[in-house]
């Protein structure tokens, strides 16, 4: 049970200003939204607590299993991150698209399943832990367990996410390694999707990589991660714009773990430390999208400055 009050003011007037912002942006072409959407601390500014009563208390459950039609009164697109960690099931699928209205698009991370070249060593993975990957960009099962499920809603789909772990030197020393398995594995994969490629190591941001995406019109993910150049560098790069779309994700600032923002800025109510650069980037990246007429999707994290709602209103501030 969440700690906040169940007397929360109503999701009003920052929810109708916001939301009224992201439909004239998304009408040119500029969709922002979430990394995800199930946060009880965002009560009170997306969501309404009374609308997940069940009798005179409010359900978790109820919450969890159908607050993206709420959400989807403010944003019109929304990050999947959870697809990272398993193949959903068609069942899974159709559950997700009917608990939202058709007009909301997302955009999902293709599993690790795909993109990770060696488990890491971590319990979860049991007896896979520290093992090599033999699926590591296998098309046809990607195909056969992710894409067929998923394509009756494709329309839906703005982009499918392909996040690349840091890759080791014993994986991969050079990115002139990477990029030939890369090319081959884009080369097979149907293109009723758009594709993605969100990458870790900072050294492979490079021709040999820039390339190799755009001679398939597939996006570089501008990613703000731990160990990559923050955003305002990497939109600084004319080589990085490889598609005829754009991706971007504000995850966290530079130089902080996963597990540091999430002790920091839980549950995720306010924000707790704002990131002037970053915003900035965010809205260069705005207007350059508007200004070149091309589809361009936004996605903030609560990990980013503490409260991703909130971030995204300034980054749409003047």
């Amino acid at each position: 049970m969440s700690n906040l009050s169940l007397f929360d003011p109503p999701a009003s007037s920052f929810r109708d200003e916001l939301a009224e912002k992201l439909r004239r942006l998304a009408q040119e072409g500029v969709w922002i939204g979430a990394s995800s959407w199930k946060y009880e601390g965002w009560f009170g500014q997306i969501y309404t607590r009374e609308r997940y009563f069940t009798g005179r208390r409010f359900s978790k459950r109820s919450f969890e299993d159908t607050c993206l039609a709420e959400y989807a009164e403010t944003f019109s697109i929304v990050g999947g991150d959870f697809s990272f960690y398993q193949f959903p099931s068609e069942p899974y699928w159709r559950k997700l698209f009917g608990s939202a209205p058709p007009t909301l698009r997302f955009a999902f991370k293709v599993p690790e399943e795909i993109t990770v070249k060696a488990f890491p060593s971590h319990a979860r993975y049991g007896p896979r832990a520290g093992q090599v990957n033999e699926s590591f960009l296998n098309a046809e099962t990607l195909e056969r367990l992710f894409l067929e499920p998923l394509r009756p809603w494709r329309n839906q789909v703005a982009a499918l996410i392909l996040e690349f772990g840091a890759f080791s030197r014993q994986m991969y020393e050079r990115v002139e390694q990477f990029t030939p398995d890369l090319g081959r594995f884009l080369d097979a994969l149907p293109r009723d999707f758009r594709y993605a490629v969100e990458i870790r190591n900072a050294e492979f941001l490079d021709d040999a990589y820039f390339d190799c995406l755009r001679a398939r019109n597939v996006a570089h993910v501008f990613n703000a991660w731990t160990r990559m150049p923050e955003l305002e560098v990497q939109i600084s790069l004319r080589q990085a714009y490889t598609a005829d779309f754009t991706l971007t994700r504000a995850l966290l600032r530079r130089g902080r773990t996963y597990e540091q923002a999430v002790k920091m800025f839980e549950p995720y109510d306010r924000i707790q430390e704002e990131n002037p650069s970053g915003r900035h980037a965010l809205r260069d990246l705005i207007r350059g999208a508007r200004e070149a007429g091309q589809p361009a999707f936004i996605f903030v994290n609560n990990r980013f400055e503490g409260n991703a709602p909130h971030t995204i209103q300034a980054a749409l501030e003047d």
